[in-house]
């Protein structure tokens, strides 16, 4: 079976989420403190927790403070978008 999603346990077909955004990957402090290796880590999440991450923060907000999956799992927005997440159907 394949495996769930990382913010909601469904198993649903997944996406890949890039802890740090690929949007700011080119920006020098990003680049000067970060290797190739941590730029390119994530987390592979479902369609509708993905689109509430993005729509819910901004990429530099996603990159300076929600860059670990322990934080995405922990900010209070976030879980309860997950949570809600959890209990729909696969589409």
């Amino acid at each position: 079976m394949a495996e769930p999603c990382a913010c909601c346990q469904r198993r649903v077909p997944l996406t890949f989420h890039h802890l740090i955004p690929k949007k700011v990957h080119r920006r020098a402090y990003f680049r000067r403190h970060l290797s190739k290796e941590a730029l390119k880590q994530g987390v592979r999440v479902c369609r509708l927790c993905h689109r509430g991450i993005h729509r819910e923060y901004d990429e530099m907000t996603l990159a300076k403070t929600l860059n670990s999956l322990a934080a995405l799992l922990a900010d209070g927005k976030l879980s309860k978008h997950f949570e809600w997440v959890s209990k729909q159907r696969e589409q």
